[in-house]
């Protein structure tokens, strides 16, 4: 069995938290999917501000929507500069079988992911 990687999960957490937004009825500007680069996806809907939408995968299912305040801080500074408003997903992922243990790739596992935090509205 081979655990998934970092980014492996980081992908995961995006594909989640990008199916939520197209149901929601946004429409993706802009899509980053590498580890640590700032905002996952930039969207928007007709008659709406921009919305900068980070994505952070966790093995922490009781509370994934935790996140470094200091660094968010940064970021919505950045976003009121841009004019956009900032959501925030946290995803948590863990084994199905034993949270102790990593996920693998082509096994069950739980997600803990309701909705975005919205961290900074316009």
């Amino acid at each position: 069995m081979t655990p998934l990687t970092e980014q492996e999960l980081h992908n995961l957490a995006m594909n989640i938290a990008g199916k939520k937004l197209q149901q929601m009825g946004y429409e993706f500007i802009a899509v980053n999917s590498k580890i640590k680069k700032h905002p996952q996806f930039v969207i928007f809907k007709k008659g709406e501000p921009t919305i900068f939408v980070l994505v952070k995968a966790t093995d922490n299912i009781q509370n994934p929507y935790e996140y470094d305040k200091v660094w968010m801080e940064t970021f919505v500074q950045h976003a009121k500069r841009q004019g956009a408003s900032v959501w925030f997903a946290g995803v948590g992922i863990a084994n199905a079988e034993s949270v102790e243990m990593p996920v693998f790739k082509d096994h069950p596992y739980y997600v803990a992911f309701d909705d975005f935090l919205k961290i900074y509205e316009l």
